[in-house]
């Protein structure tokens, strides 16, 4: 049986995720970050197959909230350093239990968001006590397509690929 196949939403850490980790200041004080295009396509193949993808952040961005709306991704918390907390009010709203629920981060915030879900994964160059502890783990680093990576098992894992790529 798949591990992936009574998971209803994947919930995504931001930094050291979806991002390579490194914040970028200008001389003005401007913050930014880079996204791998790759990840997008793979959120969206995910939400094509019914699958709710959420993104819950310590930080708070306004980059992470135009990157989310690009993704039609409806749920984004930001500024929540409890990711667990953060997790278990969302799952509340969207009455999914956290057993159907995969969460994907990278680093020591991560790790109790990551224990009490159906499925924990990481990124390849996760912190060593977040690694131990995952269900799976991607061969790709934060910010260079582990989301991607991880949505492509997950949908290959339910026989959805194939079908899922020709739309796109």
């Amino acid at each position: 049986m798949s591990q992936f196949k009574n998971l209803q939403l994947l919930a995504l850490d931001v930094d050291g995720v979806l991002s390579d980790g490194r914040l970028y200041y200008t001389d003005q004080g401007e913050e930014f970050k880079s996204f791998n295009i790759r990840d997008g396509l793979g959120i969206k193949l995910l939400q094509r197959a019914g699958i709710t993808v959420a993104i819950i952040t310590g930080r708070t961005s306004a980059m992470v909230t135009r990157r989310a709306a690009e993704l039609g991704i409806a749920h984004v918390v930001q500024g929540r350093e409890d990711k667990l907390e953060a997790l278990q009010d969302l799952c509340g709203n969207l009455k999914i239990d956290l057993s159907n629920v995969a969460y994907m981060g990278d680093d020591l915030p991560d790790r109790r968001a990551i224990m009490a879900v159906g499925l924990g994964a990481t990124v390849a160059d996760a912190a060593s006590d977040v690694a131990a502890i995952a269900d799976w783990q991607s061969r790709l680093p934060g910010g260079q397509g582990a989301v991607r990576e991880l949505a492509e098992a997950w949908l290959r894992s339910l026989d959805l690929w194939d079908a899922l790529i020709e739309t796109v």
